[in-house]
């Protein structure tokens, strides 16, 4: 058995460390000079959206790793530099980089009759594998709002955002954000500061329920977990009727009333927005319904000149290496069995491509788990209609409830999915293996 892995970020590492704990042989091919994708700041292959400033959003007690806790010393909310550093030390113990072929990244994958790809790499060598993981990562390629009308300003995305001196000196700058998740909320709050004489408006399409950082003096992200053994409506009623203890309608501050209940969309975590919203240093416009020049008309029929507009619209998913005709995802839809098998075709895993809630390490630790099992023949996929199946009934418990819109497709509950992978799919998937053996 051969594999390929497409990445050396955060999915590539732990499917790596997995393959090397069940003795599978590998090949990760990294375009970058450096392991971390997203983590690495300033990466050079332009795969990483930190910026300067950047702090993790889930708490290093749900972030670690299962078998290799972050650092006593790090705090609640670790810096980008310290995953960075947490990244290099996961890779260091358990010798990842020997199987990393680094400023070699894939520049083709073909799939071949009969299954196994033919790989074009970067260095332009062909070379055969039996199996191919992509983990190339999901927030690399920016997604612009669609405005009517041509703005005369400057236009950037969240994505090429540095500080407030780089990408371009924002200081005595009129400047618009678009959107509200976590980046748009750091960026608007970072710019907003009375020391660059800035003048921000922040600009929503729907509105968001802004969490708190902390509850009770403790990480809010450690005072919850859901369980498979009530139904997940009940638990998100109750969140949802938590809501107004935590004051996160972001109406309360000026800006659109969500049209959505808690948990219907990804919440965003700030504990600055609302306070600099409040003090006046940040105004809360309604979305953007024409550009003009250097004016932006807003839904509320208010107007005003901008400077600059940062762009903070998430993120398309992207693989360059793939056909367009093979294998794509429009709207950021992509149908996978338990988010990592394309039916039909048992030599392709995808890892890391969800957008999981509260954690990541983790559920990709879960997944590559499962990746490992299937490699050695441990595990056995079930028949294609029994896929198909899985992955409607999947898809209606973990977005049924939720927006319609590109961020939300992918959408998983990391502790209802590591327990149906741990306790439920890994074993059936050994059950069918086995008998799949037996019958042979």
């Amino acid at each position: 058995m051969t594999v390929a892995v497409i990445g050396a970020g955060i999915s590539g590492l732990t499917v790596g460390k997995m393959l090397t704990d069940y003795g599978v042989p590998y090949t990760c091919f990294e375009s970058s000079d450096r392991i971390g994708g997203n983590w690495a700041f300033g990466n050079p292959n332009g795969h990483s959206s930190a910026y300067r400033s950047l702090h993790i959003d889930t708490s290093k007690e749900r972030l670690s790793f299962r078998d290799f806790p972050m650092p006593e010393h790090y705090p609640d909310f670790p810096h980008h530099s310290q995953i960075k550093d947490y990244l290099e030390s996961y890779a260091e113990a358990f010798d990842l980089k020997r199987a990393i072929e680094f400023e070699n990244g894939v520049a083709h994958a073909r799939r071949l009759e009969g299954g196994g790809w033919e790989i074009l790499d970067q260095a332009g060598a062909t070379r055969s594998f039996d199996h191919l993981v992509v983990a190339n990562g999901h927030h690399w390629d920016p997604r612009f709002a669609d405005f009517p009308g041509e703005f005369s300003g400057v236009s950037i995305h969240s994505h090429h955002y540095i500080d407030p001196k780089d990408p371009l000196d924002f200081s005595g700058q009129r400047i618009l954000v678009v959107g509200l998740g976590n980046s748009a909320a750091d960026i608007a709050v970072e710019l907003s500061s009375k020391s660059l004489q800035t003048q921000v408006t922040l600009s929503t399409r729907s509105g968001a329920w802004i969490v708190p950082k902390y509850v009770y003096g403790r990480p809010s992200d450690t005072m919850y977990r859901t369980t498979p053994y009530l139904p997940l409506s009940w638990q998100r009623k109750v969140m949802q009727l938590a809501q107004p203890m935590n004051g996160s309608n972001s109406a309360l501050y000026g800006l659109r009333e969500p049209n959505h209940k808690f948990f219907e969309a990804h919440p965003t975590q700030s504990v600055e927005l609302p306070l600099r919203l409040g003090s006046g240093d940040i105004a809360p416009k309604p979305n953007v319904s024409r550009l003009d020049g250097s004016t932006v008309h807003f839904e509320d029929g208010t107007s005003d000149d901008f400077d600059v507009i940062v762009y903070a619209t998430g993120y398309n998913i992207t693989f360059p290496f793939f056909d367009r005709d093979f294998l794509h995802a429009p709207d950021n839809r992509l149908p996978l069995y338990k988010r990592i098998y394309q039916p039909g075709m048992d030599d392709l895993s995808f890892v890391g491509f969800a957008q999981s809630t509260p954690t990541l390490f983790p559920f990709v630790e879960s997944q590559a788990r499962l990746v490992a099992a299937h490699l050695i023949g441990e595990y056995a996929l079930p028949s294609i209609p029994e896929m198909e199946r899985v992955i409607k009934a999947d898809e209606a418990k973990y977005i049924g409830h939720v927006l319609k819109t590109p961020r939300h497709t992918q959408q998983v509950d990391y502790f209802i999915y590591e327990e149906d992978i741990r306790a439920r799919e890994i074993p059936a998937g050994r059950e069918r293996a086995r008998a799949a053996k037996a019958s042979a």
